[in-house]
């Protein structure tokens, strides 16, 4: 696992960042409208341009997160991601982990 990011709440979704080899950008998380059940809960942006999307999810353990997908032309394939709430800080981390068979 590592960390690519960080975020704090804000009004309309949550400001932060995104770090990686290839990615270093400024980046916010609105909520978006969602067409159907399987469409995402929120957007990722860079400025005006949107390279990622994330869900609502549970934890087994209760916790809530967002599930989030990035994409960009300048990565190998998508990044998913988990933006969870760390406990006794002001800030969410954006926490990547291999998929299994990745």
């Amino acid at each position: 696992m590592a960390t690519i990011g960080t975020f704090t709440k804000s009004t309309d979704g949550f400001t932060g960042a995104v770090r990686t080899l290839t990615l270093n950008v400024k980046a916010t998380i609105r909520p978006a409208e969602r067409e159907n059940d399987k469409a995402p809960d929120y957007r990722v942006y860079a400025g005006a341009i949107e390279f990622g999307a994330a869900w609502k999810k549970t934890s087994n353990a209760g916790r809530d997160y967002l599930s989030v997908k990035l994409d960009d032309p300048s990565l190998p394939a998508p990044i998913y991601a988990s933006l969870v709430e760390i406990e006794g800080e002001d800030t969410l981390s954006l926490i990547w982990s291999r998929r299994n068979g990745d």
